[in-house]
């Protein structure tokens, strides 16, 4: 199979949006339709991390690395936690909520 083409976030919205649809697959990111068979964990961070790096100027250097450490974090809890069992799934949908927090208070190109 080929690699599908990633869907970067292109702003800030998108960013949110990005976050919110993780919630929904936590922690295996995994398509339970079969519409998207490529999804995975290192699938959706790569668009995550991708898009954060793409809005690093209108989030500025701090907030910008603030991000990517959360997202790292995430990312190692999914990992730890695959079953949903260990409550580190939890925790990194905690660390999702206070990104999208840090994102509401970014500026917003008009």
């Amino acid at each position: 199979m080929k690699t599908p083409k990633l869907s970067v976030p292109q702003d800030i919205q998108e960013l949110l949006d990005h976050l919110s649809s993780m919630l929904l697959s936590a922690p295996k990111f995994v398509d339970k339709t079969g519409y998207f068979p490529y999804l995975s964990l290192d699938h959706v961070f790569r668009e995550l991390n991708e898009g954060l790096s793409l809005n690093r100027q209108t989030l500025g250097e701090e907030r910008h690395q603030e991000l990517m450490r959360m997202s790292n974090r995430m990312r190692a809890l999914f990992e730890a936690d695959p079953e949903d069992k260990t409550g580190e799934t939890l925790e990194g949908c905690k660390i999702i909520h206070d990104m999208q927090v840090i994102l509401k208070q970014a500026p917003r190109k008009s």
